[in-house]
Formats: structure tokens, C-alpha cells, sequence
């Protein structure tokens, strides 16, 4: 009788705890519709080591360049998907055939835009046994985000708060440490030049010095940018 309410008493707290985390992430999420977010868990994180480095800009007063080689090189499908790219995801978890290399482009991955949203802003980075149990909250926030914000929000604020250097973060804080400009000033080339260390910031570096790794990617990108300038879709996304 005892462990039956102490069961049920167990479940109570589960279901009361469970609902104050959604409501609460639900508000949370609605917020930052419209507000940047304040800080996240990498910033936190990082800025015992290197500080943080970030001035938020609203969408007008981002490059265009900048939104072209972020779609261009991290997630070419961004206007088409849900927030899961499922035939890449799916070709990341088959094995590669013994001696042959990997066809997908340099720079690819299983993870979206707006994936990479929601582990930024909500959650926390990693690639150990920790990234098991964010999986399921990470999925959760990608499709809450593409519901509640849509493309044109996450798109900002992808670029608001993804790390672009160590303790740099955002665009505008990229562009002004690197090329002594603001993000709406940003041309093809600069912004390629950035986007090419997104796959380590704290070790590929834009410039003073350049990475050669940066060197060979961004004028990958740059095609990939030139590939997509004719999509209409893309076009309208950018004025818009």
C-alpha cells in the first residue's frame, strides 16, 4: 500500500514537473520571438576563458552576403525542410564503404540551421556521452522554433548567437573584430571568409591570421553562394 503512494505521489511530481518545464519553455521561446536571448550555456561556458564578444543586430542590418553563405554552406535546404534534413541525417548514420571517400559537399552535416538554433540558445554544445540526452530536447525546441518563430527569426538569430571566434559571437561582432566593418557592410568574400570557421571557431581563424582551412573552404562557399543567387525562393528570403 506504502510503495503504492509512494508511486503515485512519484507520478505527481513527474507530471507537475514535467509541465511546468514546457510551459515554461513555451514562454521562454515565445520571448525570444522578439528579444535576443539575454545568454546562453556555450557563453556562459566559454566566457571564464575568453570573455564574450557580441552586439546583437535585427535583420535589416545584417548583409545579405551573410545570410546567403550561411544558407550556402551550412544548410542549403533551410527554406525547404521542417527543421530536419531526414535524407541527411540518414546518410550520416549509414557507415562509409571501405575505400571510398565521403560525396557530400565540405562543410555538410546532419545538423540544420535551425537545429543548431536550438542547441545554442536552449541548450548546451559537447560530443560526448551528454550530447545522448540532448537529443530529445533538441528535438523538441527545432520544431517549437520553426512553428512558433519561423525562417526569417531563426536566420536572425542564428547569426546573432553562433560562435564565429573564441568569445566572439553574432555577425556583427565577426565582422567589426575581423574586418573592421559592421555586418550590413559585409561583401561575398568577407562573409564566406567567416562562415568557413564554423566548424571550429576557437580553431579556425578568419584572419591575423588566416586558417588554411578558412583558405581553401570559402571559395567552395562563395560557388555555392553564386549556385544559389537564382533561386527565387532564396532571392525573396534575402529582401524580404
Amino acid at each position: 500500500m506504502q510503495i503504492k503512494k509512494l508511486i503515485k505521489k512519484l507520478w505527481k511530481i513527474i507530471k507537475v514537473t514535467l509541465l511546468t518545464m514546457f510551459l515554461s519553455s513555451l514562454v521562454y521561446i515565445i520571448i525570444c520571438k522578439w528579444v535576443f536571448p539575454p545568454i546562453t550555456v556555450t557563453q556562459m561556458v566559454d566566457s571564464y576563458k575568453y570573455g564574450i564578444y557580441q552586439e546583437n543586430v535585427n535583420w535589416n542590418h545584417i548583409s545579405s552576403n551573410a545570410k546567403l553563405a550561411a544558407i550556402a554552406s551550412e544548410d542549403q535546404l533551410f527554406l525547404e525542410h521542417s527543421g530536419f534534413d531526414w535524407n541527411a541525417i540518414e546518410k550520416s548514420l549509414k557507415p562509409p564503404k571501405k575505400g571510398r571517400k565521403s560525396k557530400r559537399p565540405p562543410g555538410s552535416g546532419a545538423s540544420t540551421i535551425t537545429q543548431q538554433v536550438a542547441k545554442n540558445v536552449f541548450l548546451w554544445q559537447g560530443t560526448g556521452w551528454t550530447r545522448y540526452f540532448r537529443k530529445l530536447p533538441e528535438m523538441y525546441f527545432t520544431k517549437m522554433i520553426e512553428w512558433v518563430w519561423g525562417k526569417k527569426r531563426i536566420m536572425e538569430v542564428y547569426l546573432n548567437v553562433i560562435e564565429m571566434g573564441p568569445g566572439v559571437y553574432g555577425i556583427e561582432a565577426a565582422a567589426q573584430s575581423n574586418f573592421g566593418k559592421k555586418a550590413a557592410q559585409l561583401n561575398a568574400e568577407q562573409a564566406a571568409q567567416i562562415v568557413a570557421c564554423f566548424p571550429n571557431p576557437k580553431k579556425f581563424f578568419v584572419v591575423h591570421p588566416q586558417s588554411r582551412r578558412v583558405a581553401w573552404r570559402y571559395p567552395q562557399i562563395i560557388r555555392e553562394m553564386n549556385n544559389l543567387r537564382d533561386d527565387e525562393d532564396i532571392d525573396d528570403f534575402l529582401k524580404n
